[in-house]
């Protein structure tokens, strides 16, 4: 068997000298699958095109690598093995180059910051960041210059054909990454031995406080009385949430262990949030020993997947089965669908001036919206009917978002505006009318930005998963469900909104469930009475439109909410429960 492993970088790089060691060892087949950034990483593993990645999480020098943490919880991948691995780090050139002539360090910025004291030294050299050390030994063999100089492991100088220059020049001679190898929520009976490497179990979970005298100390009181040893403990500012502090945590310790679990549980009651990344247990990168298959009744630490619903069958990455645990999109500025808190998106159908679109961001954001929605391309049934301002709608909605400091969500109409739409705004949104527009489905799919899709005008739920499946595939898991309404005999709203398709999506997927209550009704006066109930029923966020002067607005005037309006919605929403981001 061959597996596929994926990393941040080309052949060269630590991780991936790391992996083709790690492997060797254990002497298993494994196929190299390298990316530009730790996020591709994730993506590669989630969408299939490899079985395992490898991310750093920490450095003895440098200190937390927050984008592995990050990625894992944000992308809810099982951890398998902590590796750690030796990073040996040499200054190499070209054949011929001299140390005092060295005026261009390349290398990742990572690697300066271990490398600090050694660059200190090189007087007049810059540092040139590079995207990992394996390109910075290939860029500085392809440019020939005998100035040029690059931070990485001997085996690229070997690849590349660059000689030593100063070796051991990280600030310490043990200069220790920690890497995980992580999988796809799923069961992989192939990767199950790999999550049994080790002698030692971690678990890793990120832990949000109050921001109030005592809140970490109550934390860290349960785990003292279970008698649970810390790891690593760091912290860092919640975005969006002042004062409030996101803890990174390593326990000493399986989930599987009952004295685990019941600290586990009670840490949920004494913080704003908890997030499992997983337990796995800890091995050397270069000599790892590999042990039998578990028997059956061997506890693992992997929480066991429930079998998929065969209404899934056709799309096995939104069935609820790929994450039991759910699915949680980051929208950017800190704010997260799926998670704590209950959302609402809100803004005008259509960006028609600055003057209304800045005097709706304050208003709905003053008001708690925590994310900002404009039409800056608008489908209209109507071919004369106002169509939007374009590409001057999505930097006035961009500009309102950065006054505000939310994100923003705008509709992505065709194949030719995604790449652009993903740089200039936070979250695509795929309109009901383009729901099985497969080709426009499979490029957002291939950008990593969250996207919105709303459900057809006349779409079942299988045919709403099923579109959503075409994103996931291509490699990007930040999905959330919308229910707009549907098309029926009814005359008395513009839609019919079906929110018996929230508990029901809920149940058969893993991604959020967004609902619509504008479009799904289109008279002002209903709306209300529903963005209750879509909170009652277990919708994670609610998307409605606001507009400065009803009356005046280019597009969907009779269903635009006043500000008043909308100050009524978020006091009585205030009062209903949220079901939060567990299962149905």
């Amino acid at each position: 068997m061959t597996i596929r492993a994926a990393f941040q970088g080309i052949e060269g790089a630590h991780s991936a000298i790391a992996l083709a060691t790690f492997f060797a060892k254990l002497q298993l087949d494994c196929e190299l699958v390298g990316t530009p950034t730790f996020r591709e990483v994730a993506t590669a593993v989630v969408s299939g095109r490899a079985e395992v990645g490898l991310l750093p999480i920490d450095n003895a020098i440098a200190g937390t690598v927050r984008d592995g943490y990050d990625l894992i919880a944000q992308y809810d991948l099982v951890p398998l093995v902590e590796l750690d691995w030796r990073m040996d780090h040499r200054l190499l050139g070209l054949p011929g180059a001299r140390l005092p002539e060295i005026r261009e360090v390349h290398a990742h910025p990572l690697v300066f910051a271990e490398c600090g004291r050694f660059l200190a030294t090189l007087a007049g050299a810059r540092g040139i960041p590079a995207e990992d050390t394996g390109l910075a030994a290939r860029n500085v063999a392809a440019a020939g210059d005998p100035t040029h100089a690059a931070i990485a492991p001997p085996e690229a100088g070997e690849r590349f054909g660059l000689v030593e220059l100063a070796a051991n020049v990280a600030d310490h001679p043990e200069n220790i990454t920690r890497f995980l190898l992580f999988a796809a929520a799923g069961d992989q009976p192939e990767l199950t031995r790999l999550h049994h490497l080790g002698t030692r179990r971690k678990t890793s979970l990120l832990l949000s406080t109050r921001h109030e005298e005592g809140a970490l100390a109550r934390c860290l009181g349960i785990l003292a009385e279970a008698h649970i040893n810390l790891a690593k403990l760091e912290s860092r500012p919640r975005l969006g949430r002042a004062w409030e502090a996101v803890f990174y945590l390593d326990l000493e310790g399986d989930v599987a262990e009952p004295r685990v679990a019941q600290a586990l549980e009670q840490l949920r009651g004494a913080a704003v949030g908890l997030q499992v990344l997983g337990s796995y247990g800890a091995a050397d990168a270069r000599a790892p020993g590999l042990p039998p298959p578990p028997t059956a009744s061997a506890g693992g630490g992997v929480e066991p997947v429930p079998p998929a619903d065969p209404a899934a069958a056709g799309y096995p990455k939104v069935a609820r089965a790929a994450r039991p645990r759910g699915t949680r999109v980051s929208l950017g500025h800190g704010v997260e669908i799926g998670g704590d808190e209950f959302l609402v998106i809100a803004g005008p159908c259509s960006v028609e001036s600055r003057e209304q679109m800045f005097a709706t961001a304050r208003a709905v954001v003053a008001g708690g919206a925590r994310a900002l929605r404009g039409g800056a391309f608008k489908p209209r049934t109507n071919p004369y009917a106002f169509q939007g301002l374009g590409w001057e709608g999505v930097a006035l909605l961009a500009e309102a978002g950065r006054a505000t400091g939310v994100p923003i969500v705008t509709e992505a109409m065709s194949i030719d505006q995604v790449e652009r739409l993903s740089r200039e705004s936070d979250v695509l949104q795929i309109g009901a009318r383009n729901m099985q527009n497969f080709d426009l489905l499979r490029a957002v799919g291939r950008q990593p930005k969250p996207v919105v899709l709303k459900r057809g005008l006349s779409a079942s739920l299988d045919e709403l998963l099923a579109a959503a499946e075409y994103i996931l595939a291509e490699g990007n898991p930040n999905v959330i469900l919308c229910e707009r309404g549907i098309r029926t005999f009814e005359t008395a709203t513009r839609n019919t909104l079906d929110l018996s398709a929230v508990p029901v999506l809920r149940e058969r997927s893993h991604l959020p469930v967004l609902v619509d209550p504008s479009h799904g009704v289109g008279v002002r006066r209903f709306i209300r009475p529903l963005c209750r109930a879509a909170k009652a029923v277990g919708a994670h966020a609610i998307m409605i439109e606001v507009h400065p002067n009803p009356k005046e607005a280019k597009s969907d005037a009779q269903q635009a909410l006043t500000f008043d309006d909308f100050a009524g919605i978020m006091a009585d929403l205030a009062s209903i429960p949220y079901a939060g981001g567990s299962p149905g």
